[in-house]
């Protein structure tokens, strides 16, 4: 049977190495700052202002 040659890394090591796009975060950023959601009552409306 064939070895398997991977790496047993902790989670904590795994989520350090997380580095988006500086793309990504922009869509993020400007998508979060577009996005408007008003309350109403029992409701929600969410509301792109773009």
């Amino acid at each position: 049977m064939g070895n398997f040659y991977t790496k047993n890394t902790s989670k904590e090591e795994k989520l350090n190495d997380l580095k988006p796009k500086k793309e990504t975060l922009n869509f993020l950023l400007n998508y979060s700052r577009a996005l408007n959601i008003t309350k109403y009552q029992s409701m929600k409306f969410e509301t792109f202002l773009n």
